[in-house]
């Protein structure tokens, strides 16, 4: 009986959201139009007809409310590739988007595709997708309350064309503390700084030493965080890459990533990123095991870092650990707020970690071009919008519905008001590279040795770039053998 009233509930809550949005999305439809009809989707991601969160997320209330149109999946990848069963195989993953752009332009075309954000630009620049703007126009549909990181990163795909439209995304920004500012009388930072005024902002407000250290700025909240993956975000806006575009060699031993590790190593020497994590040091890492502290392992919520670059799912925690202070030994609440996350001068305001979910667009070759434009507007719409809005992780792309939740008061817009910057397809190195983490491990042991002073970032990129070209090499020519561990001699196998 208890179980049957909850299962009321529950469906008595899902019709009270649905049916205004059911009412909504009829409305857009012409009231004479009820024949029956086939709306067809693909993705590069291999969902399928029956992938549960792929209809809950963003088919199941366009369904309800067009009880008319039926939703076809078209695959992309067949069982074995879903459930990793080529991973038993020598042969190399089929790549997901040339697989969806040959579903495109065959005899059972879907009509409306979903891809991700890095695979946008080379699926517009094959012509593959019909341009939104016209459609916008024609039927009015107002775009100017998406924010600037999802509809100014979707148009600098398309050379500031819309091809594509995204409901949710996330993103990061950040994140200070003001009591570590108050108690050196130095200003909050504010929107739209440089990553240099950044730094030289932590050099200000970090003091103490040891224990009672306060550091000014970390990549991430994280303690023992390692900085090789943390100044990604720094780099990332200058288009630096790791690869030759052939996926053939590294492309590290350039004066671009010169410059960039002789900075970072400068930066560690001036101390405005927190102390290199030791594990022999004991006295070094005493404050990150603290066991009266239950968030130690998080340098920003115990209170010994000034400001990080924070995720906005992250958001969340701190908001329940202030709440719940009383119920944490040793946890004092955090009064802070966030900023954009800072950006090079001549990348103004690109920057930031930003990812988009449910990047869609309508195949050029859709035979139900109509109903694919319907469907594109009504989970990109105010309705959908609002009824969405509720996440603690993602962020509805329209501004209207982004409030901070419960009461709180913080600066929401610094997650919104910066651009993506240019992202490589790195699946395409995963599918070519199973084991590409080696390759990376010898450039993160490789700038340790920068960052300890015992050599040069040219010398280390050098030997980086030699000794990852020799371990790619090895990948090609033996896909399931045994790779030389970068050169120490130590051999790994592969995993198959």
């Amino acid at each position: 009986m208890i179980k049957m009233r909850t299962r009321l509930v529950a469906l008595a809550l899902t019709l009270v959201m649905v049916v205004p949005l059911a009412v909504a999305c009829t409305k857009t439809n012409k009231p004479d139009d009820q024949t029956e009809r086939v709306l067809k989707i693909a993705t590069s991601f291999g969902y399928g007809g029956d992938d549960e969160y792929f209809r809950q997320q963003f088919t199941e209330v366009f369904e309800f409310a067009n009880p008319n149109i039926k939703i076809e999946f078209i695959p992309t990848m067949d069982d074995s590739m879903r459930y990793g069963g080529m991973a038993q195989s020598s042969e190399q993953m089929p790549d997901p988007l040339e697989k969806l752009k040959e579903v495109m332009q065959g005899d059972n075309p879907p009509d409306v595709v979903m891809v991700s954000y890095e695979q946008l630009t080379d699926i517009i620049d094959n012509n593959l997708l019909v341009q939104l703007d016209p459609l916008i126009t024609k039927d009015k549909f107002d775009t100017t309350d998406i924010v600037p990181a999802v509809i100014e990163g979707i148009k600098n795909t398309g050379g500031g064309k819309l091809f594509a439209l995204a409901p949710t995304f996330n993103s990061s920004a950040l994140i200070y503390n003001k009591k570590l500012f108050d108690d050196v009388s130095v200003a909050y930072p504010t929107d739209d700084m440089t990553w240099d005024e950044i730094f030289d902002l932590s050099k200000l407000v970090a003091k103490g030493e040891g224990e009672e250290r306060k550091d000014g700025f970390s990549f991430s909240t994280q303690s023992q965080t390692d900085l090789f993956y943390g100044m990604q975000m720094y780099t990332a806006p200058l288009g630096i890459s790791m690869f030759d575009e052939n996926l053939e060699k590294l492309a590290v031993d350039s004066d671009q990533w010169e410059q960039v590790w002789v900075k970072m190593a400068q930066l560690q020497k001036d101390k405005v990123f927190p102390e290199l994590f030791d594990p022999s040091n004991p006295e070094n890492n005493k404050r990150m095991m603290n066991q009266e502290n239950p968030f130690a392992y998080d340098d920003f919520m115990s209170g010994r870092l000034a400001m990080a670059i924070i995720n906005y799912g992250q958001i969340n925690q701190i908001q329940n650990a202030n709440k719940n202070a009383a119920n944490y030994k040793g946890y004092t609440p955090i009064e802070w707020d966030v900023v954009t996350v800072p950006s090079h001068p001549e990348f103004k305001g690109v920057g930031g970690s930003i990812s988009m979910n449910g990047i869609m667009g309508i195949n050029a070759n859709a035979q139900n071009k109509e109903d694919a434009w319907e469907f594109i507007k009504f989970i990109n719409g105010e309705d959908w919008a609002r009824l969405k809005s509720h996440s603690s992780y993602n962020l509805v792309a329209r501004a209207k519905y982004l409030k901070p939740k419960d009461g709180e008061d913080f600066h929401m817009e610094a997650f919104y008001n910066v651009t993506p910057a240019p992202m490589e397809d790195t699946n395409k190195l995963w599918r070519k590279y199973p084991n590409f983490y080696q390759v990376q491990e010898i450039g993160r042991t490789q700038l340790q040795t920068v960052l300890k002073g015992t050599a040069t970032a040219r010398e280390a990129l050098k030997l980086w770039q030699t000794q990852g070209d020799a371990m790619l090499k090895q990948m090609r020519d033996n896909p399931n053998g045994a790779i030389n561990g970068g050169g120490g001699g130590v051999s790994t196998e592969i995993a198959n």
